[in-house]
């Protein structure tokens, strides 16, 4: 898969480049040579303003004084007048902007679906036709086909900048109380029995918690599916399809026996107030409330966050241990699995309406060098960095993310993870270490046309709704499990099958491509 990737993207760049001059051939061979081209230390760049429309992310919260902005103006003489979304909902803002006409130059974008819908509706660029002015762009695209070939729309354009090595960042993971398992003589579960049987001890030890803790409702369901072999996202706007590797074939997970299990077990864990009986509404903050008063001592979320507790709680409790733990599998003898998170689709999008797009291309080039590698992942030499260390010590990666700015929202592409790996604890490094020996299917990213991306707004949002209800319902036991054929039929109805088709055709446009 990756050779004819790397054949196609091949294609893609040599068509590219027949557009640009002989003379620039000659001085992008080489990463290095491409850095070297469009970042000349010896020139003071020019002072130019691009309007953006970014995110600040409420656990490092945008700040204009980021050494970060300062650092990237002074590289490239390129200031960014950065407007935030109202209420932090960068979706809603998008689509607002783009519907105005009235689009700055630059946009961030949280998913490739949103790029591929505004870029195939026209009002975004096409990356793929400045690539030819973009030489550490091409390199790097040569370096990386898969990413690049990931980003690609249904039509084969690209309206959103690739990425690479900051998607290990947001792999989620089990997480649990180490020093109070060894407390209790507790081991780690290997399966939901197990699970079950150590959440009821925690329980009868500390009455006043719900051992088992979560925030944002229902989204981790994605998570905890891994390990019945039902791995589908649960969130609004996403579709509960997955490819099953052992059928080769694309499912949805809602109506799966499996996932009745996985309910099953997390209705038991509601009866028993082993969960929050609020899971639904439990928000970050309060998600953190509880781990850090000794009422939780199992959850999953992201695995820098056993740094996040660990170095903020052990002020006070110098025994408390967050750490990783190995998945449980959803029945003896089963796959010990988490969903394969370790990815992103963020990333710059540039408005066709910009009348700086030329320049604003320039300016996200220097991204793809060397260069920008290094500055965007470590700062700047002497000041935040000697060599491949920093120069300040920070208690874990989001207080770096908080008085840097580095791998925040905005101001990465290519990024070097040996930089957060370096803030990380013994404990997260090692976390770092193990965890993909659990990692699920790496799926790629498929594109969608807009008259699937219609439907999957239409009549995916009813279903996903009636998901959810249904879910909820089934957890807190206001709908019996007797109903379960009755509840797959109601999501016959509204049309699971039309969705888990679209996929299907999906795939099949996307191999065949590869195949040309």
């Amino acid at each position: 898969m990756k050779k004819k990737s790397v054949v196609m993207l091949a294609t893609i760049l040599s068509m590219s480049f027949v557009m640009g001059a002989c003379s620039k051939e000659s001085s992008v061979a080489t990463p290095s040579a491409a850095s070297t081209a469009a970042t000349s230390s010896s020139s003071v760049p020019k002072a130019q303003t691009f309007k953006f429309l970014d995110y600040s992310n409420p656990s490092w919260p945008y700040d204009a004084n980021w050494k970060v902005w300062s650092y990237l103006t002074e590289k490239t003489g390129v200031k960014l007048d950065i407007q935030l979304p109202p209420g932090n909902l960068l979706e809603d803002a998008l689509a607002m902007t783009v519907a105005s006409g009235d689009m700055p130059d630059l946009m961030w974008t949280q998913t490739k679906a949103i790029a591929d819908k505004f870029g195939q509706q026209g009002a975004l660029v096409n990356i793929l036709d400045y690539v030819k002015d973009m030489p550490n762009l091409k390199a790097w695209m040569e370096k990386y086909p898969t990413e690049a070939q990931n980003v690609l729309s249904s039509d084969g354009k690209m309206y959103v900048f690739p990425n690479q090595g900051l998607g290990e960042s947001n792999r989620r993971t089990w997480m649990y109380r180490e020093d109070v398992f060894k407390k209790l003589g507790l081991a780690a579960p290997t399966n939901w029995d197990e699970l079950y049987e150590t959440l009821k001890k925690l329980k009868t030890a500390y009455p006043d918690s719900y051992p088992l803790t979560f925030r944002n409702g229902l989204r981790y369901m994605y998570d905890f599916g891994a390990g019945f072999n039902v791995p589908a996202e649960v969130e609004k706007r996403k579709a509960s399809v997955f490819f099953d590797s052992a059928s080769k074939d694309w499912k949805y997970a809602p109506i799966q026996n499996e996932y009745k299990t996985l309910l099953t077990y997390m209705n038991k864990f509601y009866k028993e107030s082993l969960i929050p009986k609020d899971f639904l509404t439990i928000d970050t903050k309060m998600w953190q409330d509880i781990v850090s008063t000794n009422r939780a001592f199992v959850t999953l979320d992201y695995m820098g966050r056993i740094d996040f507790y660990n170095s903020a709680l052990r002020k006070d409790n110098p025994q408390f241990t967050m750490n990783y733990m190995a998945p449980p599998a959803g029945w003896a003898g089963g796959p010990r699995k988490t969903a394969f998170t370790a990815v992103t689709e963020e990333g710059f999008m540039v408005s066709s309406k910009s009348k700086q797009i030329k320049e604003v291309m320039k300016y996200l080039d220097f991204f793809y060098s060397e260069e920008g590698k290094k500055l965007v992942s470590w700062g700047k030499e002497g000041e935040t960095v000697n060599g491949n260390a920093f120069t300040t010590k920070y208690a874990d990666i989001a207080d770096l993310r908080k008085k840097t700015g580095l791998s925040t929202d905005g101001a990465y592409t290519w990024f070097d993870f040996n930089a957060h790996i370096s803030v990380s604890s013994p404990e997260l490094q090692a976390a770092y270490k193990e965890a993909p020996k659990y990692d699920g299917e790496k799926n790629g990213t498929l594109s969608f046309t807009l008259e699937e991306q219609q439907i999957l707004d239409t009549k995916g949002d009813s279903l996903n709704a009636n998901r959810d209800e249904n879910f909820s319902k089934f957890i807190m036991g206001s709908r019996n499990f007797s109903e379960w054929d009755k509840f797959v039929e109601e999501q016959k109805k509204l049309g699971y099958e039309d969705i888990v088709n679209i996929y299907r055709n999906a795939d099949k446009r996307a191999k065949a491509a590869v195949k040309k």
